[in-house]
Parts: C-alpha cells; sequence; structure tokens
C-alpha cells in the first residue's frame, strides 16, 4: 500500500490552508468560518455514503466502517462548533435595545 503519495497531499494541503487563512484579513473570518461550515457539511455527507456502503472483498472493511464513522463524527462536531462559533460573533456586532423601550412595555 503506497501511504506516500496521500500523505504528501495531505501535508501540502495543510501548509497551504494555514497560509491561507492567516492572511485573511479578521474582518472576513466570519463570513470565511461559514464558508468552511459549508464545505465541512460537504464531508459530513461523503462520509455518511462511505460509512453505508457494502463492503464486499478488499482489504479491510471493518477498518473503512470505523474510519468512516470517526470522520461523520470529526466533521459533525466541526459543523456544529463552528456554526455555534459563528452565531456568537454575529451576536457581537447586533446592536442592543435600548432600556427604554423595555420599561416602556411594562
Amino acid at each position: 500500500m503506497d501511504i506516500l503519495g496521500p500523505l504528501y497531499i495531505f501535508i501540502l494541503a495543510a501548509f497551504v490552508g494555514y497560509n491561507v487563512i492567516h492572511k485573511v484579513p479578521p474582518l472576513l473570518h466570519t463570513p470565511l468560518m461559514s464558508a468552511t461550515n459549508a464545505i465541512s457539511a460537504i464531508s459530513v455527507v461523503g462520509a455518511i455514503i462511505v460509512a453505508g456502503m457494502e463492503h464486499s472483498g478488499g482489504d479491510s472493511p471493518t477498518l473503512a466502517i470505523i474510519m468512516a464513522v470517526v470522520a461523520v463524527a470529526a466533521a459533525t462536531t466541526n459543523v456544529v462548533g463552528g456554526f455555534l462559533i459563528t452565531d456568537r460573533m454575529l451576536k457581537m456586532f447586533k446592536k442592543d435595545k435600548p432600556a427604554a423601550t423595555e420599561e416602556g412595555k411594562k
């Protein structure tokens, strides 16, 4: 099994991703995080498809299913956490309601 090719691609993707994210201005972090959440959601769908596939033949179908389940859990955690953080960041930009309107309702 040739592992050098996929390992090389993983290291290259990690390096490029790190450099791209650190060059983004802070003003664009929220939209960028929303886009990343959408990409992670696609990963969830792909991992669910792989986990649900019937693995007839092959070296280790059990290992493939375990890895797919782990991928589903990791991507789902990333999506949920990302949306929670994005929601929290967006709340920072909302204006607070004046106290006078609250007292007028009573």
